[in-house]
């Protein structure tokens, strides 16, 4: 039974009204270094990552630590918001993580299938490097709960799922804060 680690990447060094791709403060390098050390006791793991940069910077020390391959998945990324200036990301993306997945617009419903997919054909215990709404995501799925926002995983976080035949069980989440979206 395979485990999945989901890991929520590091302090960005700016918001998701600030930046499309930015990569991880300094304090987010720092963090990344933690929970690379944090894993080290999870090797050996597959490791994946988010195509946009503060996910693959969280998991560059644990890559380099085992000169492990490093595969990147965009069916892992951050929630996508086709066609919005960076000024209007913000309120919009508020109004979707206060809703539930069944009002949601098709695009999204997509993304997220594909999502969940992604981790219910991971064939080995693996660290995924990913973002706050993709682990609620699979986190919601997994408790059968069908609100966007079901809790706050922390920068760095890590959230353990096992994958039992296609079917994701929710192990054990990830700390938890009051943090911004980035």
């Amino acid at each position: 039974m395979p485990r999945i680690l989901l890991v929520r990447h590091g302090q960005a060094a700016g918001t998701y009204t600030d930046e499309m791709d930015p990569g991880l403060s300094e304090f987010g390098q720092q963090q990344a270094r933690t929970v690379a050390d944090y894993l080290t006791g999870e090797m050996p793991l597959t490791l994946i990552s988010s195509p946009l940069k503060r996910a693959k910077e969280t998991a560059e020390p644990l890559r380099q630590k085992y000169d492990a391959k490093l595969g990147i998945e965009e069916r892992v990324s951050e929630i996508p918001s086709p066609g919005l200036s960076l000024s209007e990301r913000g309120g919009w993306l508020q109004g979707v993580m206060q809703g539930v997945w069944s009002e949601q617009i098709d695009d999204l419903l997509q993304w997220r299938e594909a999502l969940l997919d992604c981790l219910r054909s991971q064939p080995a215990d693996c660290a995924i490097f990913s973002h706050y709404v993709a682990i609620n995501v699979a986190t919601g799925y997994a408790q059968g709960d069908d609100q966007v926002t079901v809790f706050s995983p922390d920068n760095t976080s890590v959230t353990e799922l096992s994958n039992e035949s296609g079917d994701l069980t929710l192990v054990k989440r990830g700390d938890q804060a009051a943090t911004r979206v980035n």
